[in-house]
């Protein structure tokens, strides 16, 4: 076990259990968390049922409500608030483990689940996932797992800076004078992770205010691959060994992998032997060169093939990664459950 301090406190990874198997296991504790949210705690004007089923599901969060229960709900966005949180519940409780229900909704066994639920699941996986990682520039950058990032370009160095925490930087120049005539951009208020720095990160790791040398000297990319492939070797089995690499060269790849949506968009264009014009290449932040190994759940005629992994920013700069693009995107034989 490590000696480090804890991190990641506000995933509620301490709300739950470990399986022998090295997953996450539901508890009533993690279920009553979801129901002390805003959106599902009733305001005072809500409605009697409202109330009840509420105050009901908070003394057994595994309770079965029924869908003529939820119709006398007089408030729509309530009713249908909790039809997604029972419905969110029910999946989770379907799988011994919630590695084991990710999987499923993110390979399309469920329907209709909210972007915020996927990203709070992710969150939480990752700090299991992460738990035996003792290098802090690794485990930040699975922090863009699940936190957006605003990337910015300087002297040939990108910088990844959690959006929220450069949000939060501006808004406090914004109301304070002598920050707003300093001026110049919030990303420099933060600091840069680094090989001296990084006993630190423990520390703070749920502030978020680290920012992330993608770049230079070159141990960001790697990070990022390393990230990559415990995330995916933890929720598959499947062990992929990311290799930055600066271009894809004139290689033939039989699969590739998109950490984000504009990655899908731009890897589609590179797949289908497109040129890709110098706004869209500028937007690429990092490529990976792996192979699909010979394991019995990768589909067979997949297997030794050479892939590629790609990673970019959007025109306005805000990195989005979708951790379920690793997992789903995989040609796997059958969705481990």
């Amino acid at each position: 076990m490590t000696s480090r301090p804890d991190f990641w406190l506000a995933s509620g990874h301490h709300l739950l259990d470990h399986h022998d198997g090295g997953g996450l296991i539901v508890t009533d504790e993690y279920l009553k968390a979801y129901l002390a949210r805003p959106e599902l705690v009733p305001p005072s004007e809500a409605c009697p049922v409202e109330r009840g089923i509420h105050r009901q599901l908070l003394e057994a969060p595994r309770l079965t409500i029924s869908a003529k229960e939820i119709s006398l709900i007089v408030d729509s966005d309530a009713r249908e608030n909790i039809e997604l949180f029972l419905a969110f519940r029910d999946q989770l409780l379907k799988h011994a483990t919630l590695e084991g229900a990710y999987l499923a909704l993110v390979s399309g066994q469920a329907r209709n689940v909210p972007p915020l639920f996927i990203q709070q699941l992710s969150q939480v996986i990752a700090r299991n996932a992460f738990n035996p990682c003792n290098d802090a520039l690794v485990v930040r950058a699975a922090e863009c797992f699940f936190r957006a990032q605003r990337v910015t370009f300087h002297e040939k160095t990108v910088l990844l800076a959690d959006h929220d925490a450069i949000a939060d930087h501006e808004n406090d120049r914004h109301n304070s004078p002598l920050l707003a005539m300093l001026g110049g951009p919030a990303i420099s208020e933060l600091t840069v992770l680094n090989d001296e720095n990084q006993d630190e990160y423990w520390l703070r790791s749920d502030a978020h205010d680290f920012v992330f040398n993608l770049t230079s000297p070159k141990r960001g990319r790697h990070a990022l691959g390393e990230a990559a492939r415990i995330w995916i070797r933890h929720i598959t089995g499947v062990n992929l060994v990311f290799e930055p690499v600066d271009s894809l060269s004139d290689e033939s790849f039989g699969w590739f992998l998109a950490f984000d949506a504009e990655s899908t968009r731009i890897g589609n264009k590179v797949w289908q032997g497109e040129t890709l014009d110098p706004e869209t290449a500028s937007r690429v932040l990092a490529l990976y060169r792996f192979s699909l190994p010979d394991d019995p759940r990768i589909e067979h005629r997949f297997r030794g093939k050479k892939a590629f992994a790609i990673l970019a920013t959007t025109s306005g700069n805000i990195l989005t990664i979708k951790p379920q693009n690793l997992v789903a995107g995989l040609p796997l034989v059958q969705k481990q459950g």
